[in-house]
């Protein structure tokens, strides 16, 4: 038997649309910018708060709501890898929609990327649970899940970025956490866990200890983005 926290659930949906929002005002005005460090710098950090903050975060803050009657830790190196899986996959999708005219076509494939990176990392993080159970899924399910995650990603980026509004930024970050949920919870529906007798491999992070890894590089993402935000109105400032 397992439960949710319904607080938690909700926090986890906040996480995805913050750090939705976050990225696409940070490449709001990518596409206006000269080829250089700046603009690279500018897309990796709008990959990390995407990837890190609005997929990997509300991942395990969703796997903290999912309560089961074992205690669950999960594999540090796959867990570590899940999360550049996700940034890796936010780079290649938001580089695409960053286009100065990005097409219909350009939308497809940047959501594809993003899509497809939401599900991987979900799967990776799951593969990642340490527990005395076997898991298997839905394969209708999983599927369901996965199209859920591309389709709403694509939608997420061809309405922050067909007209480019402050307006347009925050319903495409409320779409985009929604795919990210979306896929999440739709994932978790088709999970089945069977107890077993075997012995749990010891090393892994337990839940106090991803809840403070998962504050901790959330704040950590947040001090980047605020610090960037900072050098670029001194330099508007100062007409640098």
């Amino acid at each position: 038997m397992h439960h949710y926290t319904p607080s938690l659930v909700l926090l986890s949906y906040v996480v995805a649309v913050l750090g939705s929002y976050t990225a696409l005002r940070l490449i709001g005005g990518l596409s206006r910018m000269r080829p250089g460090r700046e603009r690279i710098f500018t897309l990796v950090t709008a990959a990390a708060v995407m990837g890190l903050g609005a997929i990997w975060a509300m991942h395990f803050i969703a796997m903290l709501a999912y309560h089961m009657d074992m205690p669950v830790t999960y594999d540090i190196p796959l867990t570590v890898a899940s999360a550049l899986v996700a940034v890796a996959a936010c780079f290649m999708g938001l580089s695409l929609a960053a286009r100065e005219r990005p097409s219909m076509i350009s939308f497809i494939t940047s959501g594809s990327f993003m899509g497809i990176g939401v599900a991987v990392m979900h799967y990776m993080g799951m593969a990642a649970m340490r527990m005395s159970a076997y898991m298997w899924y839905d394969g209708a399910i999983a599927a369901l899940a996965a199209l859920i995650a591309i389709v709403a990603s694509i939608a997420a980026l061809w309405i922050a970025f067909k007209h480019r509004g402050p307006v347009q930024t925050v319903l495409g970050a409320l779409v985009m956490g929604g795919a990210v949920c979306g896929m999440h919870y739709t994932g978790m529906a088709g999970a089945h866990f069977e107890p077993n007798d075997l012995p749990v491999r010891a090393g892994g992070l337990g839940g106090q200890h991803l809840a403070v890894a998962v504050f901790a590089l959330a704040a950590a993402l947040m001090a980047v983005v605020l610090a960037r935000a900072l050098v670029r109105q001194r330099r508007l400032a100062t007409g640098i």
